[in-house]
């Protein structure tokens, strides 16, 4: 029987991709920061950091503190601003064939404006994640991602501002995620990225004081993989547009169980920091699975959870 050679081949919301692996915001920098160990052609798409409207220093340390099976941190969303980033980092960016996501964050709906405005302008990114995390500091530090109408006036505002595809990176820290998710959608997203880091927290017991300088932090890595299996399954069954996968994929095997949960395309995060490799690593399993299974398409995964109802 001749061997099975699956494709790879990805095509998320306009965006075609090599391989449906990309890099999780804040865990890859730039990307010149991995080339040494990354050849940046072979990945799907190349998420960078959060940027912001003008430079941010983030937090004081400590803001990063290992958990079991994962890691809290408070980074603050450090970052050189819109203009470093575009003068500074893209044009390194521009020399690989691959999709460039820009994650973008603010405090008020202004500053996510700005900032898209001008990443409309350059060339070179072929599309935006809106991280809807952010406080919003006209509604007394309430994030976004944690009231619909918010969500839907925050997405509104940048879709006017832009026609690259929109990327909508949804907070697990809510009652029900798939709320957010239809306002998502409706207010003009063309993708979700699930989940964002789960809130959590970490105490010295010796000194009775919190492990990390802003007292609570985001949760990553296999510890939160169950929660963001589960959110990326309600999501899928709750809306009409591709979704990435997140949260604590550490080899194919999680990968795939993504796309079985109904992920069009998956992203490596805090595995980065254990093994630089890791994303490359997470593809080849993709394949390993696709060629033992005779698959030949991972689209044929994506959704194919089988249900039994209770009755």
């Amino acid at each position: 029987m001749s061997k099975i050679h699956p494709s790879l081949e990805v095509n998320v919301a306009g965006i075609q991709m090599k391989n449906p692996v990309m890099t999780a915001s804040g865990t890859f920098g730039y990307g010149s920061e991995y080339v040494d160990f990354v050849d940046l052609n072979q990945l799907g798409a190349v998420v960078v950091k959060g940027i912001t409207s003008v430079p941010w220093a983030g937090n004081p340390m400590p803001r990063i503190f290992e958990t079991p099976s994962g890691m809290l941190n408070a980074i603050g969303l450090q970052n050189v601003g819109v203009d470093g980033f575009i003068n500074k980092k893209l044009p390194y960016l521009r020399n690989f064939n691959v999709p460039v996501i820009v994650n973008i964050c603010g405090e008020q709906v202004e500053e996510y404006l700005e900032v898209t405005e001008k990443l409309d302008a350059a060339d070179g990114v072929a599309a935006i994640e809106l991280n809807i995390s952010c406080p919003n500091l006209h509604c007394g530090g309430m994030s976004f991602g944690v009231d619909p109408k918010l969500t839907d006036e925050l997405i509104k505002g940048v879709r006017e501002k832009t026609a690259l595809p929109l990327f909508v990176k949804l907070s697990p820290n809510v009652t029900d995620i798939t709320v957010i998710a239809r306002a998502a959608e409706g207010a003009g997203a063309d993708g979700l990225s699930v989940i964002n880091t789960a809130l959590g927290m970490a105490i010295n017991i010796h000194t009775r004081r919190p492990q990390l300088a802003n007292v609570t932090g985001g949760l990553s890595g296999p510890a939160i993989k169950p929660i963001a299996l589960r959110m990326v399954w309600q999501v899928y069954n709750a809306v009409n547009i591709p979704i990435i996968g997140m949260g604590g994929i550490m080899t194919g095997d999680d990968a795939i169980e993504f796309c079985i949960a109904g992920a069009s395309a998956v992203a490596v995060g805090t595995a980065n920091f254990i093994n630089p490799r890791a994303s490359l690593e997470v593809v080849e399993g993709i394949k390993t699975y696709l060629e033992h299974h005779k698959i030949r398409s991972l689209s044929e995964l994506v959704g194919s959870l089988e249900v039994t109802e209770v009755k």
